[in-house]
Formats: C-alpha cells, sequence, structure tokens
C-alpha cells in the first residue's frame, strides 16, 4: 500500500467501518439514525454493529439485500454466558436477520488457563451460524499477557472465526497497536484467510491510519478489503466524514 493522504484514509476506512451502537442507553430511534449515518454521501460503511434485540428493526429499515450488513453481539460483554445461551443468541440474531456475530470468548475462563471453554464455545457458536461472518473478540485489554493474546487468536481462528477482534470497548484498554501486532502475526502464521478487528477508542482517520500501516507491514499487499479487515468504532465515522467533506474538526478519542 502507497502512503495514503489523509482523504484517500478517509474513503478507505469508510469502506471498512462498523458503524457501532453498543450503548446501554441504545433505541429503537437511535437504530434508525444509525441506519441513516451508515448511508454517506461518500459511499456507506461495511456495517453496523448493534444489540441482538434491535436486529429485526434494522433488518426492516435496511431491507434483505442492502450492502450495508448488520452485525450483532453475543456472549457479550461479559463473556461468561454458558454455551447453550450463547448459542440461542446467535441463532436468534441470524432469524431475525443478523449477517455477522460478534462473540466474546470466555476471557476469564482462559486466564484462569481454561482453553478448552475457548474452543468449544467458538466451534458451536460457528456451527450455529454456518453462513454469517463469526468475528471473535479476545478482549485484549483484560487478558494483557502478549503470549496469552497470542494463543487465545490461535484458538479463535483453529476453531472456526472468520475475524479475530480485539475488544468489547467496554473495558478499561481497548484496541491498542501491541495487541493488533499479535494477532495480525497469528492470523499471517496461520496461513488461513482470517480477518482483523481492531474495535474501541479508534476515533480518527490519523488513528485508522496507523493500522493500516501496521497491517500492510504483517500481511500481504492488498490484504486490507471489508472481508480481511474491520473497525468497530463509533466516532471514527465523524472524523471521516470531516476529513472528505474538508472540515478541519478534529475529535478526541472517545471510544464507543
Amino acid at each position: 500500500m502507497e502512503l495514503l493522504s489523509p482523504r484517500e484514509a478517509a474513503a478507505f476506512a469508510l469502506s471498512l467501518l462498523d458503524l457501532t451502537n453498543l450503548r446501554d442507553d441504545c433505541d429503537y430511534a437511535a437504530i434508525e439514525k444509525l441506519c441513516q449515518r451508515a448511508q454517506t454521501p461518500y459511499g456507506n460503511t461495511a456495517a453496523i454493529c448493534i444489540w441482538p434485540r434491535f436486529v429485526a428493526h434494522a433488518r426492516q429499515i435496511l431491507g434483505a439485500e442492502h450492502p450495508v450488513r448488520i452485525a450483532t453481539v453475543v456472549n457479550f460483554p461479559s463473556g461468561d454466558l454458558d454455551v447453550a445461551t450463547v448459542v440461542g443468541e446467535t441463532r436468534k440474531a441470524i432469524e431475525d436477520g443478523a449477517d455477522e456475530i460478534d462473540m466474546v470468548i470466555p476471557y476469564r475462563k482462559l486466564l484462569a488457563g481454561d482453553e478448552a471453554a475457548v474452543t468449544e464455545i467458538v466451534e458451536a457458536v460457528r456451527a450455529a451460524c454456518p453462513n454469517a461472518c463469526l468475528k471473535v473478540i479476545l478482549e485484549t485489554g483484560e487478558l494483557k499477557d502478549s503470549v496469552l493474546i497470542r494463543r487465545a487468536s490461535e484458538l479463535a481462528i483453529a476453531a472456526g472465526a472468520d475475524f479475530i477482534k480485539t475488544s468489547t470497548g467496554k473495558v478499561a484498554v481497548n484496541a491498542t497497536l501491541e495487541a493488533a501486532d499479535i494477532m495480525l502475526q497469528a492470523i499471517r502464521d496461520s496461513k488461513k484467510r482470517v480477518g482483523f478487528k481492531p474495535a474501541g477508542g479508534i476515533s480518527t482517520v490519523a488513528d485508522a491510519d496507523l493500522y493500516f500501516r501496521l497491517a500492510e507491514t504483517i500481511m500481504a499487499p492488498n490484504w486490507i478489503m471489508p472481508s480481511t479487515f474491520r473497525f468497530g468504532a463509533s466516532s471514527l465515522l465523524d472524523d471521516i466524514l470531516g476529513v472528505l467533506s474538508g472540515s478541519t474538526t478534529v475529535r478526541a478519542s472517545s471510544g464507543y
């Protein structure tokens, strides 16, 4: 990838954005606004990412074959629900019209040494949504240790993840370039077609460009595309639109 101008980076980031509203106060009106915001004068975001209870409403708004995909979350944000419950959440979300499932691994169990718990739940959710894009959230800010982040990445990939995702955006430390480096290397070394999604705290085009640089360094040229790379963010869209429209407004990082 050649060095991108701010405008080029903004346009690229727009095409890779999972525009997110996972706020506790989200309501139906907010979902309607999110669907509208995802369709900009400069192109669409890749997806919206919303609570499961709003999936059917979003599908009604967007229609059956809309280019903006609907992602939702399961085992979120705690990662500590039982497998049967998470499978049930997943099946209901698919029935309601979700295209993509972002699931949290039982990271507390992994911290306690239980690798099998991660494999079991990822495999179960994979089986429950065979035709959906499955993004597996590692919650790297809670795992902290580089060896554990690497192992979580390997377990998720082996169990059938289409993407590995850094964070829920609900903890103190979310996406970091350090975690991204470890996860991208795990994807590269797996030799599988698995995508990467940094999420939480990415609020400017300049932030996004740092992740572009890192991914380009680790992965093959032209690897970055919507099927292999997404950003999970809400305020990032404001900066993208500011850059594309010529505004000089700079927004501070605010996560979700």
